[in-house]
């Protein structure tokens, strides 16, 4: 282990503002080496401020960034890679059109005199990625992985450097239970190095697994700080919040109405094959499965974003769906899990997000501007979105992003929704805001198709449970199903009998 007290990076008394709003307010954080510092806070909290800050992507307004107990200004992120600090992004850094190999040693090439040295750089690719257990070829062209597999290669990016601090932002927010465990071990490993890594994560149960140094922020300020072991996961939810989180899930009290989806037999090219199921008004039905099991691309494919074949009722009446608008048309939308470059404008602002895609109901031969904007300040107060309303949407914080989203997709009034992977990146003060508004939708008598990765979020919300594996369901489970019961379907593996489980 390193040094107890020495600091290897700090901020002291450390603000920032853009324009006339401050988003850090005098903060404190100290990484030292040998040691994991996890920085946990809400959507919106400025930990994502203060990474940059401290990774030299952005100075602070006052206060004292410290290296090795002298102050020093970081005039690029570049500056401070050679000074030996690294930062692994929540949204990847990757250039997309080239190889893994590529990307992993972009401007950082091995040469032989000249000549690069590829031999070399391809043995240390494949060296990086079998620490991983990363399975991708080097040869690989990025824009054909999966986001798992991609974190995997910023992750290797990082480890190629000669790195003191690591600043990790929500490494693990698209990993697998598996892959976590094996990001967890390089972290510790690289602990036991010597090196000072911050670790932010929404997964409370990583930050008292790994972090031996803990700060929780609230509204820009640190409001604690101290060791990890003196702060259990009830007490890190309720300092990030500013209040209980006793209720997480809101209670199931709707009861199923008349049928909203009838779908026998949906097939998706490579991805999946006959899926059938139903869906009523007021009902919350959960979608899990391991990464591959074709969640995603069955429901794309049933609300014509993928080709796909099969009988599909909406309301009793026979449909065929082959373009979203189609299925927006019947009164069916689908919430998309990857909100940055499907979701989104991210270079665009709130209203223009909000309206696309019901233009039809602000357009009075010109857009109605005045008209958009009250819907905006509708949306605003209904979801609770935080943030200047003209900023640009990729500044909003994941949280908000999540919530405009979602306020663009009610916007067209659907009554069959299907959300992919609602609270994923987001913090648990704001996932608590989305199953209240999930379930207040069912409450409404809409229907609700809700797939997750993960496995307590969809006990929490759902009605009823279907597991998939390679394509097909697997089983249906009930409100009461067990995180057992799922990994079993999902695995293929034959469920316990009601005996078996409580011999268990």
């Amino acid at each position: 282990m390193g040094d107890l007290v020495t600091e290897v990076l700090a901020l002291r008394d450390v603000s920032r503002s853009f324009g006339p709003i401050e988003v850090l307010h005098g903060v404190d954080i100290a990484l030292r080496p040998g040691r994991v510092h996890a920085l946990i806070g809400e959507n919106g909290a400025g930990k994502s401020t203060m990474m940059k800050i401290l990774a030299g992507y952005q100075p602070p307004t006052s206060g004292d960034v410290l290296l090795d107990g002298a102050q020093v200004g970081f005039a690029s992120m570049g500056e401070a890679e050679a000074r030996g600090i690294s930062m692994i992004h929540q949204e990847f850094n990757l250039a997309e059109q080239l190889t893994v190999e590529q990307n992993i040693f972009l401007g950082r090439e091995m040469k032989r005199g000249l000549l690069l040295d590829k031999p070399a750089m391809r043995a240390r690719t494949r060296e990086l990625l079998a620490r991983l257990e990363c399975r991708v070829s080097p040869d690989r062209v990025v824009s054909s992985l999966s986001n798992s597999d991609k974190q995997m290669v910023e992750i290797a990016k990082a480890l190629l450097r000669d790195t003191r601090v690591l600043i990790m932002d929500e490494p693990t927010a698209v990993l697998t239970r598996s892959e976590t465990a094996i990001l967890l071990r390089q972290v510790r490993a690289l602990r036991e190095a010597g090196t000072a890594v911050l670790f932010t994560s929404h997964k409370l149960e990583e930050v008292e697994e790994i972090a031996d140094d803990l700060t929780i922020m609230r509204d820009g300020r640190v409001v604690w700080t101290g060791a990890a072991d003196r702060m259990n996961q009830h007490g890190m939810a309720t300092a990030m919040v500013g209040r209980e989180m006793s209720d997480l899930f809101p209670d199931k009290t709707g009861q199923p109405g008349d049928m909203a989806l009838e779908v026998s037999g949906l097939s998706v090219p490579g991805h999946s094959r006959d899926v059938s199921f139903t869906l009523r008004r007021g009902e919350v039905l959960g979608v899990a499965g391991l990464i591959g099991s074709g969640r995603t691309e069955t429901f794309e494919g049933l609300c014509g974003l993928r080709p796909a074949t099969g009988e599909v009722r909406i309301f009793g009446q026979p449909v065929r769906i082959d373009h979203p608008w189609q299925a927006q048309a019947r009164g069916m939308c689908y919430l998309t899990e990857d909100r940055k470059t499907r979701g989104l404008l991210l270079t665009k602002g709130m209203r223009e997000n909000l309206t696309l895609q019901a233009l039809a109901k602000f357009d009075r031969g010109l857009i109605d501007r005045r008209a958009e904007e009250a819907a905006l300040d509708q949306a605003i107060a209904d979801f609770g979105i935080r943030g200047h309303r003209g900023a640009l949407v990729g500044n909003l914080s994941g949280g908000n992003q999540q919530k405009l989203l979602f306020a663009k997709t009610l916007l067209a009034d659907p009554q069959i929704i299907i959300i992919d992977e609602p609270t994923r990146g987001i913090d648990i003060g704001t996932k608590q805001q989305m199953y209240d508004f999930i379930r207040r939708l069912a409450a409404e008598g809409r229907a609700i198709v809700v797939i997750s990765s993960e496995m307590q979020e969809v006990i929490g919300l759902a009605d009823r449970i279907l597991v998939m594996r390679h394509g097909r369901i697997t089983g249906e489970l009930g409100a009461d199903a067990t995180e057992d019961a799922i990994v079993r379907l999902a695995m293929g593996v034959a469920p316990l009998s009601p005996e078996q489980e409580t011999a268990q």
